[in-house]
């Protein structure tokens, strides 16, 4: 394997959309650095299946949630890429790890929203601003959104109003970056099958055929339909994409 070749940073990466997104990256010959949380035994399961897809992968844990561990996340992270990889930077960050809480409006508390707010905008923020001196001219940023920013799912008013903020802010860092030739898109996927909200669209039968029949293409998402579109903003073949949202949903509430 190449010392140069290029090198992607997923957080939340253990899991779901994460998982896939890092394993279509190394099949698409990247090499990967993905966050972790708690779940380390399934971390570094995903790192096994990454070394089998013959390229180089590392799990480090960090809460996205908790920035004031930011600086030695950093730290660390510079340790490990120059101990496994021989460099101190990277070409692209995927910024995905996050969690809901479902609550109609009325009934959100504070605390609710400042988590939501620290995991999905204040996080991604401010991890982002920190890894800037070590992301490579020409990398790449991809952010991560949803399907309900367009549309309305009541419960989810506090997801989708950081998630809209992560899409305003996708367009500010394309701006401001563009004079080092590093992209910035964002990835808006429709209701997935997935462990999140303890695996309510997956498992609810209800649910699942309720969001399947509001989709054009007749089912819900799966963590596979996402990865790849991920992959491909990550390589040269989107070069000319930039400051995109890329809606990921089969055709959800046309």
């Amino acid at each position: 394997m190449s010392s140069k070749s290029k090198i992607a940073i997923v957080t939340g990466g253990s899991r779901g959309l994460g998982k896939d997104m890092v394993l279509s990256l190394a099949k698409n010959g990247l090499d990967i650095v993905f966050t972790y949380n708690s779940q380390k035994e399934a971390a570094d399961e995903v790192v096994k299946q990454i070394k089998g897809l013959g390229r180089r992968g590392m799990a480090l844990k960090l809460d996205v949630s908790d920035s004031s561990g930011f600086d030695t996340f950093v730290e660390n992270l510079t340790s490990e890429l120059q101990s496994h990889f021989g460099t101190d930077r990277f070409d692209f960050l995927i910024n995905n790890a996050g969690f809901m809480h479902y609550a109609d409006y009325e009934n959100v508390t504070e605390e609710q929203f400042t988590e939501m707010e620290n995991v999905h905008f204040k996080g991604p923020f401010f991890l982002t601003q920190k890894l800037l001196p070590q992301i490579n001219d020409f990398g790449g940023i991809v952010n991560v959104s949803s399907g309900i920013t367009r549309f309305t799912i009541p419960g989810f008013a506090v997801y989708a109003a950081f998630k809209s903020a992560m899409e305003t802010l996708t367009k500010f860092q394309a701006k401001e970056l563009g004079s080092r030739s590093i992209r910035v898109n964002v990835i808006a996927p429709g209701p997935i099958e997935t462990d999140i909200m303890g695996g309510a669209v997956r498992d609810n039968a209800e649910m699942n055929k309720h969001l399947a029949s509001q989709t054009a293409l007749g089912r819900v998402g799966l963590p596979e339909d996402i990865g790849g579109v991920v992959a491909f903003l990550c390589s040269d073949a989107a070069g000319w994409v930039n400051a995109q949202r890329i809606e990921i949903s089969g055709g959800s509430n046309l």
